[in-house]
């Protein structure tokens, strides 16, 4: 064998080498080729929440209030909230929102959340959606390709009490340019 085949066969094997080397330094390490959050408490980059104008935080209205769990039509507060198309029938505001903090969300463990971690609620009832999102299927998510990435909330998209998107009219057909056959 000449010279410069070795060479590039000696160039070659530790490229190989290296390779294998990098890719055993990561095994069963995920984030070798996925970037999302290692667990579920690691924290995802997200943005705020898309809070109604002031609204938020629920603590200036409900700290003088004495928390009244009763299932019940609200009368006073709130009455633009219905749950639709969200097992309305058998959900109620404090299955998410905490009785005693209001300006934290409520997980079905009794854990308070903060509302940047919604996506861990909705993710208790919709495991498959959650797996797709955290996987950047479902959803939306921008950022480095191979690097950190922001996800966008749960109710970036869905308004997390009437969750299903509205139909979209139908428009009609674009028409033919008359110049192209």
């Amino acid at each position: 064998m000449n010279s410069r085949r070795m060479q590039v066969l000696t160039l070659f094997g530790v490229a190989v080498v290296l390779f294998l080397g990098a890719v055993a330094g990561h095994a069963g390490r995920r984030e070798f080729w996925l970037t999302p959050p290692k667990s579920d408490t690691e924290e995802y980059m997200v943005p705020p929440p898309p809070f109604t104008e002031g609204i938020f935080p629920c603590s200036e209205c409900h700290s003088g209030m004495k928390p009244d769990p009763r299932r019940r039509v609200l009368k006073e507060e709130h009455t633009n909230i219905q749950l639709k198309n969200h097992a309305e029938h058998e959900r109620w505001c404090l299955d998410c929102h905490d009785l005693k903090n209001r300006d934290r969300l409520r997980l079905v463990s009794g854990e308070q959340i903060d509302f940047n971690h919604s996506y861990r609620l909705c993710g208790q009832c919709h495991g498959d959606k959650y797996r797709d999102w955290r996987m950047g299927i479902h959803g939306k998510r921008t950022g480095e390709w191979n690097g950190r990435k922001e996800y966008l909330l749960c109710a970036h998209c869905h308004n997390p009490h009437n969750p299903r998107f509205e139909p979209i009219a139908l428009k009609p057909p674009p028409e033919r340019p008359e110049n192209i056959r």
